[in-house]
């Protein structure tokens, strides 16, 4: 049998525990309890904030997805690709000013703007420019390109 004690000890060393993980200040096992209790209570609340601001983003990602962007490095040049499966009215002048911006020339485009977006476009940089690009630098500048577009696009909503 376990003596009456060692149950003391043990239940001392969990209100200390507790103690320690609430921040309780309390002395007394009443208060530690008290202490603990509202601990969970903010927790439960933190949770349920979280949870609404997960399905707020998800909400918002599944109401305005992001076209997928790829980029992929030629021989002389990029394979830029970007695909969204709605419309999406002046996407392409943004990403042509980015294209514009790093000086990559379009050599050659498709473009289909109807129900869905779809660009492939094949750039080469341009032979006055001094410093090289890479397929990454190209990636972000377009993904910074969409990511400014959907902002605009988003206010005049």
């Amino acid at each position: 049998m376990v003596s009456r004690e060692h149950k003391r000890t043990g239940l001392h060393e969990k209100l200390q525990l507790l103690r320690s993980i609430t921040n309780s200040h309390s002395m007394k096992k009443a208060s530690i309890i008290v202490d603990a209790s509202k601990y969970i209570e903010e927790l439960k609340q933190k949770v349920e904030r979280l949870n609404q601001d997960i399905t707020a983003a998800q909400t918002s990602n599944n109401r305005n997805p992001l076209p997928m962007v790829t980029v992929e490095t030629l021989e002389k040049g990029f394979l830029i690709n970007i695909f969204s499966e709605k419309s999406c009215p002046g996407l392409l002048v943004s990403v042509l000013e980015a294209f514009q911006d790093l000086g990559l020339n379009v050599l050659e485009a498709r473009v289909s703007c109807t129900d869905s977006f779809r660009l492939q476009a094949v750039g080469g940089e341009n032979e006055e420019q001094s410093e090289n690009i890479d397929a990454q630098v190209v990636k972000q500048a377009v993904l910074q390109a969409i990511k400014n577009w959907s902002e605009s696009s988003d206010e005049q909503e």
